[in-house]
């Protein structure tokens, strides 16, 4: 290789180098910001063969610094270790939550029979109540 060639092949390497950091942080001068080799090679001011067949050291090298860039950080990893617990407390949920609806029709029905005793011994009929007496269920105390 000659002075020139090598020289030319650093100062590949050096804009690749460069355009590889602008791209990792978010600020491309030429690409769509995309974190592909072709999208690297536009930013570089480069034909994409160069990255992909004589310079595959940093083709190599900006794929590994996409992919550590792109991981899912542990914190949410850790989400599918959470699933079962959570099963558990929604079951947990929905059973209080069948409780309380319970409460509320037991609550609506004594209500209810309490208002029209109310009219029945102020001397109004059953009928004129201003409160609808619901059926009252078989099992209810």
């Amino acid at each position: 290789m000659t002075d020139s060639s090598t020289k030319h092949d650093e100062a590949i390497r050096a804009a690749i180098i460069a355009a590889m950091e602008r791209l990792l942080a978010g600020t491309p001068l030429r690409a769509t910001g995309r974190l592909s080799i072709s999208q690297l090679a536009i930013e570089a001011g480069v034909k994409r063969w160069q990255l992909t067949h004589r310079h595959l050291d940093l083709k190599e090298l900006f794929q590994a610094r996409v992919k550590a860039a792109t991981q899912k950080p542990a914190a949410t990893c850790r989400c599918g270790s959470d699933h079962p617990r959570l099963r558990v407390e929604h079951a947990v949920l929905l059973e209080h939550a069948a409780d309380l609806e319970q409460r509320l029709e037991l609550y609506a029905t004594v209500i209810n029979t309490l208002a029209a005793e109310n009219a029945i011994l102020l001397g109004r009929s059953r009928d004129n109540a201003q409160v609808l007496a619901l059926p009252r269920p078989g099992n209810s105390p």
